[in-house]
């Protein structure tokens, strides 16, 4: 594999934009990913959501009055939730420059708040654009902004957090989570932490103190005597002098390698911290140099890069997001929906044996021209499907496969052009398998010819180094 195909799965979520790498090379990308545009306003699909403070209370109000009501708007606010994740995944794929919502999703696994604990669309919404609106800005900022969105109190339960009565969940995942990792603060500074976040609650537009709630008490944090708020608190925290490894690590962890040396880690985590904590030198950083050493299959491909990068590879044309949803679902990717406060684990649990014989599964649908799940699944599950939708994405129609391969190769040149797209190594029992399918008299002119080359790349996708960049 070539380092513009690697570093164009890496940096987005297909080989989609590696001619453009080729083409300007890896810095200019780079300064065009940062510069990307993206769009700031509500979609439609939440015209009918409650978006205020006031307009939640009313619902809540109403709920309890019409039990009825209330099952209809549950109902209809899980199926926004489903139009959510597919508006996202749409973002993902066509986006020229995926590198912003590549990091869009890093902060959202960094800073998890999920839809089944929040329960508003709009507050999750609104988490959701502060990432990428700061996906390359300054970490001191998105953590103050990001902590204080309602989304996140309310995920991490500080709406019962008050003077007398403390709830400690979002003053710990701050330190452990969010900054500092285990090992870099006490138990005192999670509990004097709660005091300096009681009454900090849902508002209008993000979370707001509630004098009647708040504790001013002065108390000790991280070394420091006040009576801290959020904003001081977050100050002190990245004075820290092991505030920027967490997010280093994590980094490097996601775009690279599934182990980052600790040095590597120190390395670039003590440029940040010279940096100010602004995200775009650091990326710039690791990006440029990484993209000089030969790392290939350093990291197993998550659920998105894996089914974007097959959908490009085939030229799909306007998948069904739904399914692509349903399928990150099945293999633990679940959007918005991480299964605890720490994210989804990334590395080992993207191959588990159960995650693998998925995968080979929607490869074999697929190159068959077939959607991501079997008719009647989808036929007992009209939640998932609005009528729209079904008319637009007919998960039961034919898809149209087309692979790009040299229609003037012979087959050692048509593997030698896959194994490039598409393996970061082989060896000579994987080129005898190979030619096994393409066989040495083969001609490109025959009819049958694409589907011989369709079997080869899908014998291919199957292989465990298909799973790794």
């Amino acid at each position: 594999m070539n380092n513009p195909t690697l570093w164009s799965l890496r940096l987005g979520y297909s080989a989609k934009q590696a001619q453009t790498i080729e083409k300007i090379g890896l810095k200019k990308f780079l300064d065009e990913s940062f510069s990307s545009k993206f769009d700031s306003k509500v979609p439609d699909f939440l015209k009918d959501s409650p978006k205020t403070f006031a307009e939640f209370k009313e619902i809540r109000k109403m709920y309890k009055d019409n039990p009825d009501q209330k099952k209809e708007m549950q109902k209809e606010e899980i199926q926004t939730f489903l139009e959510m994740k597919t508006w996202w995944i749409d973002k993902m794929r066509e986006a020229e420059f995926p590198l912003r919502e590549k990091m869009t999703c890093f902060w959202h696994n960094h800073y998890v708040s999920t839809f089944q604990k929040v329960k508003v669309n709009y507050w999750i919404f609104q988490h959701n654009q502060i990432l990428r609106e700061n996906a390359f800005g300054n970490y001191k900022t998105l953590t103050k902004k990001i902590v204080q969105s309602n989304a996140m109190v309310r995920y991490l339960d500080n709406v019962d957090n008050k003077k007398g009565k403390l709830n400690e969940n979002l003053s710990r995942e701050l330190l452990e989570l969010f900054t500092l990792g285990i090992g870099n603060y006490t138990e005192e500074d999670i509990k004097n932490g709660a005091k300096g976040l009681a009454g900090l609650g849902l508002g209008e537009d993000n979370a707001i103190y509630r004098k009647i709630f708040e504790d001013n008490d002065n108390f000790v944090y991280l070394g420091k005597k006040g009576n801290f708020k959020i904003d001081e608190m977050i100050d002190i925290i990245f004075e820290q002098p092991n505030i920027p490894y967490l997010i280093t690590r994590k980094i490097l962890k996601w775009f690279i390698y599934d182990n980052p040396r600790e040095e590597l880690v120190h390395y670039y985590g003590d440029y940040f911290k010279k940096m100010n904590f602004e995200i775009k030198p650091l990326l710039t950083k690791i990006f440029t140099e990484e993209y000089a050493k030969n790392n290939a299959g350093s990291k197993i491909k998550n659920p998105l890069e894996y089914a974007l990068q097959l959908m490009n590879e085939l030229n799909i044309e306007n998948p069904n997001e739904k399914l692509i949803a349903r399928f990150l679902k099945d293999q633990g990717m679940d959007l918005f929906n991480q299964p605890n406060v720490k994210g989804w684990d990334g590395g080992n649990s993207w191959l588990t044996s159960q995650v693998f014989l998925q995968r080979n599964n929607i490869a074999d649908l697929l190159c068959n021209g077939k959607n991501l799940t079997r008719a009647k699944k989808i036929n007992n599950d009209n939640s998932m499907m609005s009528d729209d939708s079904m008319t637009r994405q007919n998960p039961n129609q034919q898809l149209k496969v087309k692979l790009d391969w040299n229609k003037e190769g012979d087959n050692k040149e048509i593997i030698a052009e896959l194994k490039n797209r598409l393996l970061f190594q082989t060896d000579n029992a994987d080129q005898q398998d190979f030619e096994k399918i393409l066989k040495y008299d083969f001609d490109s002119k025959t009819e049958g010819s694409d589907n011989a080359v369709l079997r080869l790349f899908n014998f291919m996708v199957k292989t465990p180094e298909f799973q790794l960049i």
